[in-house]
This record gives C-alpha cells, sequence and structure tokens, in this order.
C-alpha cells in the first residue's frame, strides 16, 4: 500500500471503530502521543483499552474530515463520508469533529508520522468551540465551521 492508501484506510477504521485493522495499520512502536494532558499511549492493546472503556462508550468521529499532506484528491468512506486526502509522504495532518457521549462536540487535529508504511506516531490536540470576541467583529466575516475546515471559498 502507498502512505495515501494507509492513511485513508486508517481514519476510514477510526470512523467505523475498527480497532483490528486501526492496529494491523500501526507500526509495532506506535505511539499516540496527546500534549494536552501530557499522555502517551504506546501499542494498540493501551489504545484499544482505552476505547472500550471510554464513559458512555467511545467519542464518535465525523465520517466528514480533511486529511492533508502533498497532493489532493478526494475519497469517500464505505459509509458514505467524504475526505480530502493529500500526498504520499511520511508526514500527515487530518481534522474533524468529534463527538463525545454526552453530545459535546469538539474540532480535532490529528498529527500522523509514517514509518515503513505504517502508522508510526500520532499527535492529537482538541479544541472545544467558543463564541467570537465581539469587539473584534468589525474586522472578521462569520463562517460556518463546516466552510473554514472543507476549504470551501466563503461567500
Amino acid at each position: 500500500m502507498t502512505n495515501a492508501e494507509v492513511v485513508r484506510r486508517y481514519f476510514a477504521a477510526m470512523v467505523d471503530h475498527d480497532y483490528d485493522t486501526q492496529a494491523a495499520l500501526r507500526h509495532a512502536d506506535w505511539t499516540a502521543v496527546w500534549p494536552q494532558s501530557g499522555e502517551m499511549v504506546r501499542g494498540n492493546a493501551n489504545m484499544r483499552a482505552i476505547l472500550e472503556n471510554y464513559p458512555g462508550g467511545p467519542p464518535t468521529l465525523a465520517a466528514e474530515g480533511k486529511l492533508v499532506g502533498s497532493e489532493d484528491r478526494w475519497v469517500v468512506t464505505p459509509l458514505g463520508g467524504a475526505y480530502q486526502l493529500a500526498g504520499e509522504g511520511e508526514n500527515w495532518w487530518g481534522e474533524w469533529q468529534i463527538t463525545y457521549p454526552d453530545g459535546k462536540k469538539w474540532r480535532v487535529i490529528l498529527l500522523i508520522e509514517l514509518h515503513d508504511a505504517k502508522i508510526f506516531r500520532e499527535t492529537t490536540f482538541w479544541a472545544e468551540p467558543f463564541d467570537a470576541a465581539p469587539w473584534r467583529a468589525q474586522w472578521v466575516e462569520r463562517a460556518e465551521t463546516d466552510d473554514v475546515t472543507s476549504g470551501r471559498t466563503l461567500p
């Protein structure tokens, strides 16, 4: 598989909660780094245990997201979600929305490093939406979140 195929399958497996496919696409020395909480997850078994024991069930990733490397193209997951994919290199990033069991929706940025055509390291950042500051309203345009993250041109 090319790195683009690995990343595409990996993101689809994340959306589908397909832990076996995720594990198969990960490097033997895979780690996930969460800088905001200062945690690192080493190995598939630990990540699977976290997701299977998540209070209320694992968070749900939106089927639509953005993956970026170097050469843009679009792919569709088996569930019909469209991803913008890019590049064949070893460094990728993805952006999408995550919904937690309590119904809260956050934005997620995932940095991916591949080694030997496998997912080697993930660094994930989560951001809760916040209201725009009224003081800067005269200098900005209001945009739907989907318009900003999809790369669509704003009206």
